[in-house]
């Protein structure tokens, strides 16, 4: 999978990055919506200004604060549910 060099801060809020075929970014999905400064720094790494396909999984609006404060709880719960359906299958 392509790397980016996205600031730490940043790549921790995001969930997954999805490509097209030619390894171009078609969709960005973090846990949480992203802060205008957040999408403008990576558009910047992308060096696509007019990047806006974000999405998020959740719709509300946490602080900085907030996420640090919970982040890991999200993530491993989030990951937890994911193996659980899988195994339903």
């Amino acid at each position: 999978m392509k790397s980016f060099n996205f600031p730490d801060d940043v790549e921790d809020k995001i969930f997954e990055i999805k490509l097209n075929s030619d390894e171009s970014v078609f969709k960005i999905i973090s846990y949480f919506p992203l802060s205008e400064t957040e999408r403008q720094i990576i558009t910047s790494v992308l060096n696509e200004p007019d990047f806006s396909a974000f999405h998020s999984i959740f719709t509300d609006i946490i602080t900085d604060d907030d996420w640090n404060k919970t982040k890991n709880q999200i993530k491993e719960r989030f990951q937890n549910e994911l193996f659980d359906i899988n195994s339903k299958v």
